[in-house]
């Protein structure tokens, strides 16, 4: 019979495959030679790590298998290195101590070199690793800034070879993208793997959703819509959701004419954003300032964003984002980072490579996945690594909540699928809402599709220990079957704002105006709330407010609008006691409610 073997031979301390494709083996005597065979091939193949607790990609209903990655590929990963138990403790001790107000070390942030100081690998670490990619044909290297990620692009087949595994590639069903990734669990040589924490963009596929886009309705909001003077000179819907409507539900005063700061949107999976779009919207709107990007990391193609159906499909995402952060942050300088997958290691790079003088003090980020999609609970945790790393720098990090209520991308199922990155306890997740009254500025309800609920990973953080447990309390009967949740998780959002389908945002994008809804519009508007505070500490000689939470849940908890109606069962009405309802005080379906900028800006 013909058998094909792979041996592994371990040479100078650098694996190299040897294969032999087609060995024909004679059963003579019975099985000793094929005994003998295997021990010599087992013995020759060296002592390998099972990396990530051999996790793999596997296709879904949003993505499909297609082949093998071929010689002309190449692959770039990010490599965690890794980190001493000491270097980790001493990173979270210093995130807590910078960000909390009670501390005598709040606001002291540090530089990105004080940081590399404690996350920093070794050079010999350093070395070790990119010598045995390089001994795999790796030949582009990037060290961040902190020097524990290593990005490295490689042939793709030589990545099989390096990592022990096999790559496939991956195609996203509806918008085409494709996506190399391991089919099957990667392994590293043992001297290596001890200097590895992760391989970052090896295993795991993103979700990617967009915007909710909201199709033009007929239908006449109770009191005729809002005032003709919020609806950007008629070219907005009186339904529609502009910069004005929002000025005037949280206090936001006027947009900033001059600025000391600076913010920051992200955007991944191939989505742009076209300048002359954000000119017809800042002159519809009566925008002074208008809407300007003034930095763009990675790449862009605007061309997209003006052709019907496909600009809304490419851009809807982007322009959302920087239309509206823009409209209400005026003067302080925007950058948008962009690259074309869902890389949170690539971002944090990204970010952190800036001079300091560009390093955005607030990043807003309205992307996420379900914690259960994610590949492993060490991936997460080393994502947490780059959010304590930005905390640290006094970047406010702040992550739309979902799209999809209590459910997830995952959809409706015995359990609730809670949402990561917002359930993260090292970032500001934000909500949605609806007003009570249709085209109404008044009240508002928790929207039935925000992303909320409890972690099933990360336990309640001491900042918002209080709040869950009077949360635990005041819902009391009205909470969901405890079998569908973890009381002891993480709850999240931390704030909403305004992002449900009754009053969609109005958004200029394919060449006309639209209405479109989503915790991805909550999310810059909460962001540009925190710029415009930033700018009136930073007037006063102060730092950037950084992390937020142990503020919000503490000194500021009382300057939100409290939302007490509604559930987030993630669906368009929500039946008995699906979902989290909302109650007096912090929930986990609006968190502690919508900003009053008057109140805010009041504490600083």
């Amino acid at each position: 019979k013909e058998y094909e073997i792979a041996v592994t031979h371990q040479y100078n301390s650098t694996l190299k495959r040897m294969t032999i494709s087609r060995a024909r083996f004679e059963m003579v005597g019975g099985t000793c030679l094929v005994m003998a065979l295997c021990a010599s091939v087992a013995a020759a193949a060296g002592s390998r790590v099972t990396m990530e607790h051999g996790v793999f990609t596997v296709p879904s209903t949003s993505w499909h298998q297609t082949n093998r990655c071929e010689s002309a590929d190449s692959i770039t990963l990010h490599i965690n290195l890794q980190m001493t138990p000491a270097a980790r403790e001493l990173l979270e001790a210093t995130f807590w101590a910078v960000s909390n107000p009670d501390n005598q070390q709040y606001g002291k942030h540090l530089t990105v070199a004080e940081i590399a100081a404690i996350v920093g690998s070794t050079p010999e670490s350093i070395n070790a690793v990119k010598k045995f990619l390089a001994s795999h044909n790796a030949t582009e290297f990037k060290l961040a800034a902190t020097r524990d990620i290593l990005r490295v692009t490689m042939p793709c087949v030589d990545a099989e070879v390096a990592f022990g595994t096999e790559i496939h590639r991956f195609k996203h069903t509806r918008t085409g993208e494709t996506l190399l990734r391991a089919s099957v669990a990667h392994s590293l040589p043992a001297e290596i793997a001890r200097r590895v924490a992760l391989v970052g963009d090896l295993s795991g596929l993103p979700d990617p959703r967009g915007v909710v886009v909201v199709p033009p309705t007929d239908e006449a909001p109770a009191a005729g819509g809002f005032p003709q003077e919020d609806t950007c000179q008629g070219k907005c819907s009186a339904q529609y959701v502009t910069p004005g409507v929002l000025t005037k539900a949280y206090n936001l005063g006027d947009s900033p004419k001059t600025a000391k700061g600076n913010f920051a949107v992200a955007e991944f999976q191939g989505v742009f954003w076209d300048q002359p779009a954000l000119t017809k919207f800042s002159d519809a709107c009566q925008l002074t300032p208008p809407v300007n990007v003034s930095r763009q990391i990675g790449g862009n193609k605007p061309i997209k964003c003006e052709i019907p159906i496909i600009g809304t499909e490419a851009c809807a995402e982007a322009m959302l984002d920087i239309e509206y952060i823009g409209a209400l942050g005026g003067a302080i300088p925007l950058t948008d980072i962009e690259n074309a997958a869902y890389s949170l290691f690539k971002w944090a790079q990204q970010v952190l490579d800036l001079p300091a003088e560009q390093i955005p003090m607030v990043m807003s980020v309205s992307y996420g996945n379900d914690e259960s999609q994610q590949t492993s609970k060490a991936y997460m945790l080393q994502c947490n690594t780059q959010f304590q790393k930005m905390g640290a720098a006094g970047i406010s990090v702040i992550f739309a909540s979902g799209d999809q209520g209590v459910q997830g991308r995952s959809g409706p199922g015995k359990r609730y699928n809670p949402d990561f990155p917002a359930a993260s306890p090292y970032i500001t997740a934000v909500g949605g809402t609806d007003f009570v009254t249709k085209g109404t500025i008044g009240p508002e309800k928790a929207w039935t599709q925000g992303g909320g609920g409890f972690s099933d990973t990360f336990p309640i953080p001491a900042f918002q220990a209080a709040a869950v447990a009077s949360y635990l309390t005041t819902a009391g009967s009205s909470l969901p079957p405890q079998t569908k949740w973890n009381a002891t998780g993480r709850g999240y959002p931390d704030v909403s704002a305004l992002g449900g389908e009754g009053n969609p945002y109005c958004i200029i994008v394919g060449g006309s105006f639209t209405g479109v809804a989503g915790t991805s519009a909550a999310c810059p508007v909460f962001a540009a709330t925190v710029a415009k505070l930033n700018e009136l500490r930073l007037a006063k000689g102060g730092a950037p407010l950084g992390f937020l939470n142990p503020w919000l849940y503490g000194t500021a908890s009382g300057a939100f609008n409290d939302v007490t109606v509604g559930r987030n069962c993630g669906d368009p009405t929500c039946k008995g006691d699906d979902g989290f309802p909302a109650v007096t005080g912090w929930d986990a379906a609006t968190g502690l409610g919508t900003p009053d900028f008057a109140k805010l800006s009041a504490l600083i």
